[in-house]
């Protein structure tokens, strides 16, 4: 799932009205002025409603007639959008965002670290090691870091050989990269590596128990990271 609201105008404008939406300035039912909005933010009819239509695939809108154009319920908005996931970490709700985040990855990436070092090949590893060479080369960088933490655990998903779980990187990645933005931005720079290092020594062991200690430590160490950032 691409970001939409780095494209062009349509991405300024796409960018703008989801994150007054996700931030509630235009609150649930809300009906939105489209003319108004358009001569507002300086574009013609054509780029609203192409704008819009973007915005009704993220589950923020809808139109009826009669009606106009209004906001949807929360209810009905995909939360595991990338767009959605940036709005929520800039708009106010990083803190719902991260706890709900740490308690999906507490579930999912345990286990996963075990099936990885049971079912994984030596391409696997030659992907993490890589992985884990882009994360120490990027010290300092917050948005290089973020790419290769990213990249890290899209990998060891990758590892465990199973098409299902791999696919769990849509949600885990853009999730990722904003609490990498939102920790390290409000933090300073931090050292991923001696973690992330521990899982990858596990699961090239085969140790499958030592990998989900590691990853429940890594996670640990993530949860209160973020808890400090957040206050």
């Amino acid at each position: 799932m691409a970001s939409y609201s780095a494209r062009g105008v349509h991405g300024h404008v796409v960018h703008e009205l989801g994150g007054r939406i996700v931030r509630g300035v235009f609150a649930e039912g809300d009906t939105l002025d489209i003319r108004a909005l358009g001569a507002e933010l300086d574009v013609s009819l054509t780029v609203m409603r192409e704008s819009l239509k973007v915005l009704a695939g993220k589950g923020l809108i809808d139109a009826r007639q009669k009606r106009g154009t209004f906001v949807r319920a929360r209810a009905a908005w995909n939360l595991l959008d990338p767009d959605l996931i940036r709005w929520r970490a800039e708009g106010g709700d990083a803190d719902r965002l991260l706890d709900d985040l740490a308690d999906v990855r507490a579930i999912i990436e345990p286990a996963a670290a075990r099936r990885a070092a049971e079912r994984r090949t030596d391409e696997d590893l030659d992907a993490l090691s890589a992985a884990l060479t882009a994360m120490a080369g990027a010290r300092g960088d917050v948005a290089a870091t973020a790419e290769a933490d990213a990249l890290f655990h899209r990998r060891l998903l990758a590892a465990t050989g199973n098409e299902l779980l791999t696919r769990f990187e849509l949600f885990l990645e853009p999730g990722l990269r904003e609490r990498d933005r939102l920790v390290h931005g409000r933090l300073g720079p931090d050292d991923p590596v001696p973690s992330h290092r521990a899982v990858l020594d596990a699961v090239r062991d085969r140790d499958a128990a030592g990998a989900e200690r590691a990853m429940l430590d890594l996670l640990a160490k993530a949860a209160d990271d973020a808890d400090r950032a957040t206050g």
